[in-house]
């Protein structure tokens, strides 16, 4: 009896079953889904006092600008934020997931959770998708044993360094970084450094857009500027764009009068106070 509950083993080499699939859905008429591009610019630096994250606010959905100030900058506990690139939905469900297990880990421990602590969850969470979770991070806060920044890959790769960017426009912020950052920079210097360097991605990727946000973690707590500076302003208008009455030529007119035909209907009451099919 055991034995037909056992199930056969693989065969060995390649499966073609998905592929027979595929052609048959695609012989009926079938299209694949299409894959839709994404776009965002995010970085992080650690400077003297912990670490300042920035995010664009423009939200996309192939060559549509879906929003024009969404929230990038994601909470993940009182002395950690996580900015998010790739999948919109992918990254607020993960960093909501995180911060659900590290708020039931605080309770637990009765202690401050540590940044290290949300880079694993985050690593071994996407690891198991195998890149699948389109969710492209970059991580930081501060705990008792200073400043961290983290960036993790949709694959679960990380790595730790003292400045970070993701993204599309991850190349014009990464050289905005590699040209002024240095260390033990003040927080005002910092705030326009990262200023800077997603305003850099705003201006040379299409996918990147609208406003510059932050986040300034220390050890006293987090700070998150919504609408730091607006980088790309709506310009004003030049020229009047509405036509005179008269521009379009009209080539045939007519008219058709339609007459009119009035039915009177009794009232749903007064058939049933006249018959006497009523309820007292």
């Amino acid at each position: 009896m055991a034995s037909c509950l056992l199930r056969d083993l693989p065969k060995g080499g390649f499966c073609f079953e998905n592929c027979e699939r595929n052609a048959m859905l695609e012989s009926k008429g079938f299209k694949p889904p299409k894959a839709l591009k994404t776009g965002t610019t995010i970085a992080g630096i650690i400077f003297k006092d912990g670490v300042v994250l920035g995010a664009d606010t423009r939200a996309t959905e192939d060559t549509i600008v879906a929003d024009k100030n969404c929230e990038k900058i994601h909470y993940i506990a009182d002395n950690i934020y996580c900015c998010g690139a790739g999948t919109a939905a992918d990254t607020e469900m993960t960093t909501r997931m995180i911060s659900s297990q590290l708020d039931l880990h605080r309770l637990n421990t009765g202690r401050q959770p540590r940044v290290i602590t949300a880079n694993r969850l985050l690593k071994q969470m996407l690891f198991r998708y195998q890149g699948h979770i389109s969710a492209a991070l970059v991580l930081g806060g501060v705990d008792v044993s200073g400043p961290h920044l983290y960036s993790v890959h949709p694959h679960g790769s990380t790595d730790a360094l003292p400045y970070v960017t993701m993204g599309s426009g991850s190349l014009a912020a990464m050289a905005t970084f590699e040209s002024r950052y240095k260390t033990n920079m003040e927080l005002e210097e910092a705030k326009q450094l990262v200023r800077d360097a997603i305003a850099a991605g705003i201006f040379n990727d299409l996918g990147s857009g609208s406003n510059v946000d932050l986040c300034i973690i220390t050890k006293d707590g987090a700070e998150y500027l919504r609408t730091f500076d607006e980088a790309n302003k709506k310009g004003v208008r030049q020229g009047n764009y509405q036509y005179k009455a008269g521009t379009t030529v009209i080539l045939d007119e007519s008219v058709k009068i339609l007459e009119e035909t009035r039915v009177e209907v009794p009232q749903p009451m007064e058939q049933e106070v006249a018959t006497g099919s009523y309820y007292k």
